[in-house]
């Protein structure tokens, strides 16, 4: 009979926790979050909005300021989409100036870039390097061009000459995620490079090399042989339009003799794109009788670009939803600077990062976002000097979902823990911000940022989503 007392005292305990209301089950989550030890110095904000309503389900901090790191991504995924439309795609034209007589172009040509961050990107077939290449170099067939008397401009003009913006820090320029964004991009402005491990750690290691062929003189190898599986755990440093680098920190013991691959950011895409062109007009007998000039080296030596005259053919990157796809799923930071800019040249005539950035806060404090909750230096959120409220999130994806182009948006979103949600993660914060239909069939939208925890950011992780599985 006890036996059968506790368990029926057991079955109503259970009944009456899940009859509880949502709220006062995720405040009782949020205290025990609160609670833990990793947390005693941490600060978290929290909301969570009825998608079907609107209307508040549960906030905590809501209208605290915080770094949301990657999931600040969504203001300018929303802000580009209904400010650009979905359709929109960058585009980069090649022309000349001069007359085009007997296949020969007596003049100049010139390639002038629009801030496509595609070019040359792996991820879409029409994009990758050589296809561009041999695009650029059907163009000149097309028109008849096998010679130029003159010289090729690498103009990227439309964007500000400062690739990276305010506020990110000396660790990330180098490598890979925090790569500038020029008016003329190429291969996602990363490189590989590959290192060659020890047999031991505390090993030297060796440069074997970058691909593409690096257009610098040199980088200084600092990195050593960690342990077997102990993962990347190196640095690049070389800031944007640097000559020389270094490299510190530890990769793993190579399990055979094949090198590690480490990615670091082109410290001048320009210079790579020019490059890679000259040797792809060798390949296919255009000959150039000039060189192949930067718009900064122009400006550099106070010298006049010469004026494209006329249009040969322009290239087309892939449309930005479908773009915002791997900016969101796969959290590519430059696709996010590029879309700052890009809204800035296309509003203002000129794509800088912080005019971008002021449009993007424009945009929300025109659909119901205070300025004050959205105060940002970059359109990817990699600056950890970045603060967003966790109801300014909400308050996004609550906009997403009443636009027409809403289930692209979605459909980018990433899947963590069961839920459809952006995650963000930068030294001692993590977040995530997005939408779950319960299995009672309530739909939520919801934001959670923790900053200042302590410890291991696994274990953050786990205890964020504890929180969240009461919304399931």
């Amino acid at each position: 009979m006890n036996r059968l007392v506790l368990l029926i005292t057991l079955l109503w305990s259970i009944i009456a926790v899940k009859a509880q209301p949502v709220a006062t089950q995720l405040g009782k989550a949020v205290n025990l979050f609160e609670a833990d030890a990793q947390m005693r110095h941490a600060i978290l904000g929290f909301s969570v909005l009825d998608a079907r309503t609107g209307k508040p389900v549960y906030e905590h901090n809501s209208q605290t300021g915080l770094a949301a790191a990657s999931t600040q991504k969504l203001f300018t995924s929303v802000a580009v989409l209904e400010l650009l439309g979905k359709e929109y795609r960058f585009k980069t034209i090649i022309g000349y100036d001069g007359v085009i007589d007997s296949s020969v172009l007596k003049g100049n040509l010139h390639i002038a870039g629009y801030g496509d961050p595609t070019l040359g990107s792996w991820r879409w077939t029409e994009t990758k390097e050589e296809v561009v290449l041999r695009k650029i170099a059907g163009i000149l067939r097309d028109n008849g061009i096998r010679r130029i008397d003159g010289n090729v401009y690498i103009n990227d003009c439309a964007f500000s000459v400062q690739p990276i913006p305010g506020g990110w820090i000396w660790d990330d320029i180098g490598n890979y995620y925090g790569a500038g964004i020029w008016g003329i991009n190429w291969r996602e402005n990363q490189y590989d490079l590959r290192i060659r491990t020890g047999k031991k750690e505390g090993d030297s290691t060796v440069l074997v090399g970058t691909a593409p062929v690096l257009q610098i003189p040199a980088l200084l190898n600092q990195v050593t042989t960690g342990k077997k599986g102990s993962g990347d755990n190196a640095y690049i440093y070389l800031p944007p339009y640097g000559l020389q680098g270094f490299t510190q920190g530890t990769v793993p013991v190579s399990a055979n003799d094949s090198p590690f691959v480490i990615a670091g950011a082109m410290p001048n895409a320009p210079q790579q794109f020019a490059y890679a062109l000259e040797q792809q007009l060798k390949q296919d007998g255009i000959t150039v009788s000039g060189s192949f000039t930067l718009y900064l080296q122009m400006l550099a030596n106070k010298r006049p670009v010469p004026v494209m005259k006329k249009t040969l053919g322009q290239l087309l990157s892939p449309t930005a939803d479908t773009i915002n796809y791997w900016f969101l799923r796969r959290s590519v930071n430059l696709f996010g600077e590029a879309f700052a800019k890009v809204i800035a040249y296309e509003k203002n005539g000129f794509g800088a990062t912080d005019k971008g950035v002021e449009l993007i806060r424009d945009f929300w404090n025109s659909n119901g976002i205070e300025k004050s909750a959205l105060h940002i230096m970059d359109g990817s959120g990699l600056s950890p000097q970045n603060r967003v409220t966790a109801d300014a999130e909400v308050k996004a994806l609550q906009f997403a979902k009443t636009r027409s182009w809403f289930n692209s948006f979605y459909n980018a979103l990433p899947e963590y823990n069961g839920m459809k949600m952006k995650s963000g993660s930068i030294g001692g914060a993590r977040a995530f911000a997005g939408y779950h239909t319960a299995k009672d069939g309530r739909q939520y939208i919801f934001s959670i940022i923790v900053n200042n925890y302590d410890g291991s950011a696994g274990e953050a992780v786990k205890k964020l989503y504890k929180i969240l599985d009461v919304l399931k």
